[in-house]
């Protein structure tokens, strides 16, 4: 279930909405005048998020220092688009 809470609640009820966090291992989803504003989630749970895109970027860290091609802009787009296309 999404957990949407005013931004206030983070002041005035923090240990119940770190508890909400850590315990469901959910987001909570805060609202500042009626429009969202932030979202809060756990240390694990952000981890799931990120995890992968960080290996893969030092994987490509690796290769870029093993390998001295360079690639324009253009030239990068113009790859994504054509794979996106096949």
């Amino acid at each position: 279930m999404i957990n949407i809470r005013p931004v206030s609640d983070l002041r005035n009820k923090f240990p119940e909405i770190e508890e909400t966090v850590n315990q469901s291992n959910s987001p909570v989803f805060l609202t500042k005048n009626g429009h969202g504003a932030m979202v809060l989630m756990s240390i694990e749970h952000y981890s799931l998020l990120t995890d992968s895109i960080e290996r893969e970027l030092d994987y490509a860290d690796k290769i870029a220092e093993e390998n001295d091609t360079r690639y324009s802009h253009d030239e990068v787009f113009n790859r994504v688009r054509g794979r996106i296309h096949e």
